[in-house]
């Protein structure tokens, strides 16, 4: 045997209650579980190593349903920000934007529409343009294992562009070849971003269709839906209807009821999931435990505003008439891309810049449209924001939800991210189990490994059981919380000494290893 962890309390990702095992490793598999107490007979196992785990809780490797770590991986071989909160799995093309499939124009305007997500990429060698090519990238060697959804307004930039119209017969045809290969190559589902452009241009009639594609593959639906605040109930219910209409399973991204016009209305939420739900319908969600939110500037403009992409935009907000408009569209009617609701500057904090001579923004709140303007001409568009638009009660009910699952959404630019990026699997563990007691530890742990592998479809990862692949993670329950706050939201987490990829420490008593073990996870074929 390469590993034993002794006299460790396994909780093992069933949600059945915890139990004492030594659990030993080899090749990178789970080779023996001796539980504490076992026949007369059963020799306790022994290996070339022996953690003693005594007073620890050993778990499967958390998966991060919600990822935005596609450039992080690949520029940041330490990635400690994910591999210290015990995430071994994260799941990458989120909100219908990411890196491929492109060819050289579609690139061109994915860095440049996402850069307050990612960076610019400018140290980044873009050596692939398919799916498949990315994902061999990532086999190259990386922090942690990651899965890869194909955006779908990437699909759109790509065949259609950035006009807001319906696609034509043959764009749409293009757009499901695009999908289809995605999907062959590896790909576990496609997500999309309704409330950013290109992609919220697309109807659902178009949606539909790439959805049935996903389907025939068995993947998934992962949508950041048309609304988050006002509407917000009706958005999730055109993802159930299409989905159903699909035949697709559908994954709800950042699964949230936010802004004023949504307190207290989580309970109406999972009322129309169960109901669907005990329909037959496949569906999950993913949330981050956190009120803010966390996006770019530029995303809250009417999606009018950004109609013909990144340089369009800019024409619009230097010419006087047009950004009086937007203004107007902002301030009085709640724009599309501020979730219908009236925007209050007061909520919005400038978490991120993308141009060094406007970093005295960082931390501060946007005092109004003058203010918002002059940073999105000045960072030209690269500028991310907190939202301070949650409710903590909507919170702690969604997570008790049946089909939960834990996504940090964590964007890692910026001079001041959303601590959920350092933070969300820790904060997990150590406020609302430990110290609230909304979920149990047990209960907890299923949440964030074994649900998120059952829809990825992943059969030998997210529980500790013989077999299974050693993607594990032993954390101190009295101890473990979420280092990151608003005012340090770097800091690393407390109580999670030890993280294993593969059977290999990438975390070893509390410090990374220079161990890149993580390789692309690609739907079973």
């Amino acid at each position: 045997m390469d590993l034993v962890f002794r006299d460790a309390e396994v909780v093992d990702g069933t949600g059945g209650a915890s139990y004492r095992a030594d659990v030993a490793i080899d090749g990178g598999r789970i080779a023996a579980i001796v539980k504490e107490g076992a026949a007369a007979g059963c020799q306790r196992p022994t290996a070339r190593r022996v953690v003693d785990a005594e007073g620890l809780v050993l778990s499967p490797g958390f998966i991060d349903m919600h990822a935005h770590s596609d450039l992080a991986l690949l520029r940041d071989p330490d990635h400690s920000a994910k591999a210290a909160q015990g995430v071994t799995l994260e799941v990458l093309g989120q909100d219908g934007l990411s890196y491929a499939p492109v060819d050289d124009r579609t690139l061109a305007e994915v860095r440049r529409a996402i850069t307050g997500w990612n960076g610019s990429g400018d140290d980044i060698d873009f050596d692939w343009r398919t799916v498949g090519e990315y994902l061999d990238r990532l086999d190259r060697g990386i922090a942690v294992n990651a899965a890869y959804l194909i955006p779908q307004g990437t699909v759109r930039m790509y065949a259609v562009g950035w006009d807001d119209r319906p696609a034509t017969e043959s764009e749409l045809d293009h757009m499901r070849r695009l999908v289809a290969e995605g999907m062959e190559q590896g790909a576990v589902g496609m997500s999309s971003g309704l409330t950013y452009t290109p992609g919220m241009y697309a109807k659902d009639a178009e949606l539909t269709e790439l959805c049935r594609v996903v389907a025939g593959y068995g993947g998934y639906y992962c949508p950041h839906h048309r609304s988050y605040g006002a509407g917000a109930l009706e958005a999730y219910e055109e993802m159930v209807r299409l989905t159903r209409d699909a035949g697709c399973a559908l994954h709800l991204a950042h699964a949230t009821m936010n802004f004023g016009v949504n307190e207290g209305r989580a309970p109406e939420l999972l009322a129309l999931l169960d109901e669907a739900l005990d329909a037959g319908s496949d569906i999950s969600l993913d949330t981050y435990p956190y009120t803010p939110g966390c996006t770019t500037l530029v995303a809250v403009l009417p999606s009018w505003a950004s109609e013909g992409g990144p340089e369009a935009v800019l024409a619009r907000l230097r010419d006087d008439g047009t950004a009086e408009r937007i203004r107007h569209h902002l301030e009085v009617i709640g724009s599309d891309g501020c979730h219908g609701v009236p925007v209050d500057w007061d909520t919005i904090e400038i978490s991120g810049v993308s141009e060094g001579t406007l970093t005295d923004w960082v931390g501060r709140r946007v005092d109004g449209w003058a203010t918002a303007r002059r940073l999105l001409l000045e960072d030209r568009l690269g500028t991310t924001i907190l939202q301070h638009v949650g409710h903590e009660e909507n919170v702690r009910t969604i997570m008790r939800h049946r089909v939960h699952t834990g996504g940090s959404d964590g964007i890692l630019q910026g001079l001041k991210p959303h601590p959920r990026a350092y933070g969300t699997f820790p904060q997990y563990l150590g406020r609302y189990v430990r110290e609230l007691g909304v979920l149990t530890l047990e209960d907890c742990v299923a949440h964030l490994t074994s649900r998120p592998a059952a829809r990825l479809g992943l059969t030998d990862r997210g529980l500790v059981r013989e077999g299974h692949r050693a993607d594990l993670v032993l954390f101190d329950p009295a101890t473990v919380g979420a280092g990151a706050t608003y005012a340090s939201p770097r800091t690393l987490p407390t109580g999670i000494p030890h993280v294993l990829v593969d059977g290999v420490f990438v975390m070893e008593d509390g410090g990374r290893t220079s161990a890149l073990a993580g390789r692309s996870v690609r739907r079973a074929r």
